[in-house]
């Protein structure tokens, strides 16, 4: 997949939003695309998709699976379909889009989402030089390949890739190099520390000893359905209730390496469930390991 050098410059017809009309000639070269609202955020789950009503948390990890004809489920959503981007389900929110996003991943494409001059000056020191994109505080530095996404790597660095978006900011300059490793290196985390033998005294140390506290998978599965559920019943307060969930979840299985990318992901589904942006949780998570020490 090449990123897309230009866009049409004919005018836009007047029936047709500016941001779909971005999408549509971004769609026919390849990129799978999606409205974001005003603040960045992708749409939220339709009246039928929330609350998981439709099992949307598979559909994070297999779009398609979910048959709502809306832009539900974030980057899952981002499609090159011309048809699904101009049809009845997608105008309202077209109407809506301050901007346009794209799924990296879907196209083999990562983004090193630079955010400060000092990640500017890291990746010119790190990473070989690509196709670069202005943003509002930064750099998008795009690459050819697919990672694991990750927002936090590093201090102002996040990656999107799979499973992400990225707003699309126009073409850039320069020529996108391939993947490097140093960039797939800033996901890998640390080894998780051996578990201990059951019944040893080491395996009901305290959550943050060190050491693995869960006699079971079991355990840890139980604490983030918990609080999926806590998230799920909340009626008020949900930013509240989102960061004070992200909070408990990592006190006590934030230090020990069991908590995954997929139990973040099942955190953030259920948040985004009940009206919660991405950048909203994204920001919750950030806080509460603050919060933390981690």
């Amino acid at each position: 997949m090449t990123h897309p050098t230009d866009i049409p410059r004919d005018p836009c017809p007047a029936a047709l939003p500016a941001t779909l009309h971005t999408a549509l000639a971004l769609a026919k070269q390849g990129l799978p695309v999606l409205p974001l609202r005003e603040g960045k955020g992708p749409m939220g789950n339709c009246r039928a998709c929330r609350e998981n009503a439709c099992s949307g948390r598979p559909n994070m990890k297999t779009p398609g699976r979910c048959v709502c004809p809306a832009p539900c489920h974030a980057w899952a959503a981002a499609t090159t379909d011309p048809h699904v981007l101009t049809s009845a389900a997608w105008a309202p929110a077209w109407r809506q889009a301050a901007a346009v996003a794209y799924h990296p991943g879907g196209t083999a494409l990562t983004v090193v989402d630079l955010d400060n001059v000092d990640a500017i000056a890291w990746a010119r020191r790190t990473l070989p030089a690509t196709r670069t994109v202005a943003t509002t505080r930064g750099e998008h530095w795009i690459y050819r390949g697919s990672m694991t996404s990750r927002n936090g790597v590093r201090p102002g660095i996040d990656i999107k890739s799979t499973m992400a978006y990225a707003r699309w900011l126009g073409p850039g300059t320069g020529t996108m190099a391939l993947l490097p490793a140093a960039a797939r290196a800033l996901v890998v985390k640390e080894p998780a520390p051996a578990r201990p033998a059951p019944g040893t005294a080491a395996a009901h140390l305290p959550s943050g000893g060190g050491q693995c506290p869960h006699r079971s998978p079991a355990y840890l599965e139980r604490g983030i359905a918990m609080a999926e559920q806590q998230i799920t019943k909340a009626t008020s307060a949900i930013h509240n209730t989102v960061y004070r969930t992200f909070l408990a979840v990592l006190r006590v299985h934030g230090r020990c390496g069991c908590l995954t990318d997929t139990h973040v992901d099942r955190l953030f589904t259920a948040a985004q469930a009940k009206g919660e942006g991405l950048r909203h949780c994204e920001t919750a998570w950030t806080n509460a390991r603050s919060q933390l020490g981690m």
